[in-house]
Parts: C-alpha cells; sequence; structure tokens
C-alpha cells in the first residue's frame, strides 16, 4: 500500500485538485479515487487564507467519508472551532468572550474561511461538527501521523480526554483551551510544535505579525539544549534578527520517542523537499503562497524506512 501523505492545503482547492490529478485519482462524480494500492492522508490545516475554503473541505471531506482517506487534525482546524466557542469560565457580567479571542489578528487569519462559511451560520456549524471528527494523530504499524510534532508525552495527557479515536470533544475543547494547564500546553506541542523562550525581555515578531516572546524549535534535532537558538529555531531570519547570535536554547524538555518514521506538516517550508531528520517528514512547502507548493510524500507501507527524497511528488501549479 502507498500512503499519499499531503501537507497543509490552506484552501487552495485549485492546487490540491492539480495534484491529486496528478497522483492519479480520478473523480468519480461523488469524490476523487485513488488508483489500485494508493490511500490519501491529510496533514492538516485544510483551511484558512487561500480562496477555495469550501471547495476544499468538500473534496477532503467527501474522501473521507469514501472511506479512500484519512486526515488529522491542524492548529487552524482547533482554532476554528475554539473561535465558535464561547468560554464558559467567563464572567457573564461581561461581553461574551470565545475561547480563541476575536482580536484583529486572529480575525484576520480566520477571514477567508468566514468569508465564504459566515459566522454562526448553519454552514458554519455544520463544518465545525465535521471538524469533531478529525483525530489528533494517528499511529499505524509503518507510520506516526501529527500536524506539528510527535510528543508522546503529550499524547499521554491529551489521550484520557479524548475519544477512542483519538478526537476532541466540546468539552475537552474547553479544557484545552484553558491557558497554562497541562491539557492547553500538550494540546499545544501536538498541534503547534515545541518552543524555547527567548532571551529575557526580547521579542520576535511572527509572519502574523504578533510578537512572540518564545520561538518554535527543530525538535527533530539532536541535543536541543545544547544548541544556539539561531540553529535551532524554525523561525524567518528576519524575525531573529534582534536575537543575539550566541543565545543557547534551555530547558527544552523533549525526545522523540518512536522509531518509526513521523510525518508531519505545519512548518511553511521551502525548496527542494527532503526528510528532515532519519526519521521525520515534514510535507508543508507552504502552499498557501503563490511561491510555495503542495507536497505529497509516497509512503510505501511494506518498506516505510529508509525515508527517501524521491518520494516526495509536488504539484507545481506555476
Amino acid at each position: 500500500m502507498i500512503i499519499d501523505i499531503i501537507g497543509d492545503i490552506h484552501g487552495y482547492a485549485d492546487k490540491l485538485t492539480g495534484l491529486l490529478k496528478q497522483l492519479g485519482y480520478v473523480h468519480n462524480g461523488k469524490c476523487f479515487m485513488p488508483p489500485d494500492g494508493h490511500r490519501a492522508l491529510f496533514i492538516g490545516d485544510l483551511i484558512d487564507r487561500g480562496s477555495q475554503q469550501l471547495a476544499t473541505l468538500e473534496i477532503v471531506f467527501a474522501m473521507l467519508d469514501a472511506g479512500v482517506a484519512e486526515a488529522v487534525m491542524g492548529n487552524h482546524e482547533y482554532n476554528a472551532l475554539a473561535f465558535a466557542t464561547l468560554d464558559p469560565h467567563h464572567n457573564n457580567s461581561q461581553p461574551a468572550r470565545y475561547l480563541r479571542s476575536h482580536n484583529e489578528v486572529h480575525v484576520r487569519q480566520h477571514k477567508a474561511f468566514l468569508a465564504e462559511i459566515p459566522f454562526g451560520s448553519e454552514a458554519h456549524q455544520y463544518w465545525l461538527r465535521r471538524f469533531y471528527e478529525i483525530p489528533l494523530w494517528l499511529e499505524t504499524d509503518y507510520g506516526c501521523f501529527v500536524h506539528a510534532c510527535w510528543d508522546v508525552d503529550s499524547m499521554a495527557v491529551l489521550q484520557p480526554l479524548l475519544t477512542a479515536d483519538n478526537c476532541l470533544t466540546p468539552e475537552v475543547l474547553i479544557m484545552t483551551a484553558q491557558k497554562n494547564s497541562p491539557p492547553h500546553e500538550a494540546l499545544e506541542r501536538v498541534l503547534k510544535g515545541v518552543e524555547t523562550a527567548l532571551p529575557e525581555g526580547m521579542v520576535m515578531v511572527d509572519k502574523d505579525g504578533s510578537e512572540r516572546s518564545q520561538v518554535r524549535v527543530r525538535w527533530w534535532l539532536d541535543d536541543l539544549n545544547t544548541r544556539p537558538i539561531h540553529e535551532i529555531a524554525r523561525a524567518p531570519s528576519s524575525g531573529m534578527a534582534q536575537i543575539p547570535k550566541d543565545a543557547m536554547a534551555e530547558n527544552i524538555d523533549f525526545a522523540l520517542k518512536t522509531y518509526k518514521p513521523v510525518f508531519v506538516g505545519h512548518y511553511w517550508l521551502t525548496g527542494n523537499p527532503e526528510p528532515l531528520s532519519i526519521q521525520v517528514i515534514c510535507t508543508d512547502y507552504s502552499a498557501a503562497v503563490d511561491s510555495g507548493y503542495l507536497t505529497c510524500y509516497q509512503l510505501d507501507t511494506s518498506e516505510p524506512l529508509p525515508l527517501n527524497a524521491a518520494n516526495f511528488v509536488q504539484y507545481r501549479h506555476d
């Protein structure tokens, strides 16, 4: 069996259609059907940014409903649920507050989705229900699949709270949205990755214009705590410009605790696709910008290792 692991789509249905056809999938009038011996797996972040949100969801969920594909949740699907859910811990005498605040940055991030699927509409409620059906991670005999980070310690915190299929419930959404709680920290690891603190008093500005006192790190590297932050950071060089070159990473509590290959999205990579390590593949090559390409890694379940750059397929829309 070949598993076609497809990276972050972000509402670019035309790129998704192009990639599926390139991989040999054929639409049968209801959904895209894989070639013999193939199956698709979507690595999360189906929504936000692009102008074809609804078409993307219809393509992906038609394949899920037909049993020819699987998916894991991305942070953007999680954010959509939190953006639409009132915080029950909020003082009722104050204006309504959602689990994900409706501030300028969050509204801008979610604008493309809500432009097609208006907030509070019947369609909005339908797609939120469908997002609850997507597991936070999948593990098989041949691989581990998660949007941002395969952290078994964080998964151990979350798993007793989730459904048998590792899916969220509305109650667990509320629990994981409570900042500084163990469920929140675990959810952040799984869907957003590992972070380390910047030197005291320093911040960086991310691609959405938000100031951050922490930076995501390339957790697939060895010896994270013995390297300079610049060496392990997963951030634009412009954002790191104010951080001293000799500032060291500290107190990163993470180790990859599996011998299986791990597949993620999330990281907005560029250039020619290649494995991140002997064990980790990322299929997010920035399809949400014109210069990026929707990317797939074709995993042979009979021989998952070694990972091979030749197994990548990109839809070159330009």
